[in-house]
């Protein structure tokens, strides 16, 4: 995919500042900025009112598919910054044989992204602002699939990346990272450990924190979430979205983008029910929700097979919460267990080969459907966040001798 040549010729920026997404107050736009002074993380607001006035959806129709094509509504200024690997648009995927009732199940499956999956939203963006802002820099934590994303956009953009992941993570995701150029760490801990590292080295190594929410425009690729499904479902939105949340970048960012949508008009007073999916042994986010808190407290011991969603504490819990609640949404964790069967039954039934922290969002449905927290005739969105070929599959273990000559006709015995 190459960038619309008359798009990024007639750019025009609309970010207007910053603001904390805790306290409200305010920063100014083109500068280098971490956390707010709360210590949370902030986001880019942008002159909706402008956006609204410059483009229509006809105008948008016209523009390659892809994240590139919702330039007004991103934070890079100027297109020379741009830093891409072909950011496709990602498919949706029914699941006619599993889905219930008068509704749709679909899949929008991010596993289709650069480096193969939905980390390739939020990096694109982050490297993309990093190199217009002259970092050249950067570590972060990452329990694989961000550090791989990280480590092939930052070699793009001539950037050095330092990557820290837990020493569990899965190995083809640190071979990953080391062959994109990126210099990567086990750390014998988990990725609030690596967390700590990355900023305990800030001065001394001299980089650029670039962990989740620890810098602005990861949320504005992964707003684009919301943009792209939006514009699939011809500006409506599913009845329920179920979310794999870890750190949350993409639910907030989705939420974001919903909103800003509806403020120019583009989306009407129904926004969808935002869940967040999370697994049983690390499920801050829903017992915060549970509690009728704002904030989550750091989760002990934290374990689960879905390691993308293995985050025992995020800076910007409160903000998942929010869009939780405003949205009508509710959280949710499901087991282990529950993930494998899940995984397991929609490849055998659909094809479809889901990563397990896709996996969780297919059971948290079954769940809150048998729990009537959704109804069959409602149109629910799942997120498949990476490919299932980047995590370990049961093993396939039959063999057939090519100089038996009894082989075929004992097979086909067995078969019937």
């Amino acid at each position: 995919m190459q960038l619309d040549e008359n798009l990024t010729a007639t750019h025009q920026s609309f970010v207007s500042h910053l603001e904390c997404g805790l306290d409200r107050d305010s920063y100014p736009a083109d500068q280098i900025h971490g956390l707010s002074k709360a210590g949370r993380p902030l986001l880019v607001r942008y002159d909706l009112e402008a956006i609204s006035a410059a483009l229509t959806k006809e105008m948008l129709a016209r523009r390659p598919a892809g994240l590139w094509r919702y330039r007004e509504f991103l934070p890079v200024r100027s297109p020379q910054n741009i830093v891409s690997l072909g950011e496709c648009e990602t498919p949706l995927i029914r699941l006619p044989t599993l889905e219930r009732g008068a509704g749709q199940l679909i899949v929008k499956d991010e596993s289709r992204l650069p480096t193969g999956s939905f980390k390739a939203r939020g990096l694109c963006m982050a490297v993309s602002m990093a190199r217009e802002l002259g970092i050249t820099r950067v570590a972060m934590p990452t329990n694989g699939n961000a550090g791989a994303a990280l480590a092939a956009y930052a070699s793009r953009a001539g950037l050095e990346a330092f990557v820290f992941c837990p020493e569990d993570t899965p190995e083809i995701n640190v071979r990953e990272i080391a062959a994109q150029g990126a210099k990567v760490w086990r750390v014998n801990g988990l990725i609030n450990d690596c967390g700590r590292i990355v900023g305990e080295g800030k001065e001394s190594c001299g980089w650029f924190d670039f962990s989740t929410l620890k810098e602005p425009y990861r949320i504005e690729g992964k707003k684009t979430m919301g943009l792209e499904l939006a514009d699939q479902l011809g500006w409506t939105v599913p009845d329920v979205i179920f979310y794999p949340t870890g750190g949350g970048t993409g639910l907030i960012g989705m939420w974001k983008a919903f909103r800003e949508l509806q403020t120019i008009g583009w989306l009407g007073e129904k926004l969808p029910r935002m869940v967040a999916v999370q697994a049983e042994g690390c499920a801050p986010i829903v017992k915060a929700f549970e509690a009728g808190t704002r904030h989550a407290e750091l989760w002990p011991n934290a374990h689960t097979i879905a390691a993308g969603i293995r985050v025992p504490v995020a800076v910007g819990d409160f903000l998942i919460l929010d869009a939780v609640r405003e949205s009508g949404g509710f959280a949710v964790s499901v087991s282990d267990e529950a993930i494998s069967h899940a995984l397991a039954e929609v490849a055998n039934r659909e094809g479809l080969l889901l990563c397990p922290e896709g996996a969780a969002t297919y059971a948290a449905w079954q769940q809150a459907l048998e729990a009537g927290q959704v109804r069959p005739e409602e149109t629910c969105v799942l997120f498949n966040c990476a490919s299932g070929l980047k995590y370990a599959l049961p093993p396939a273990n039959a063999h057939i001798d090519c100089n038996d000559p009894t082989a075929v006709a004992e097979l086909a015995a067995r078969l019937k």
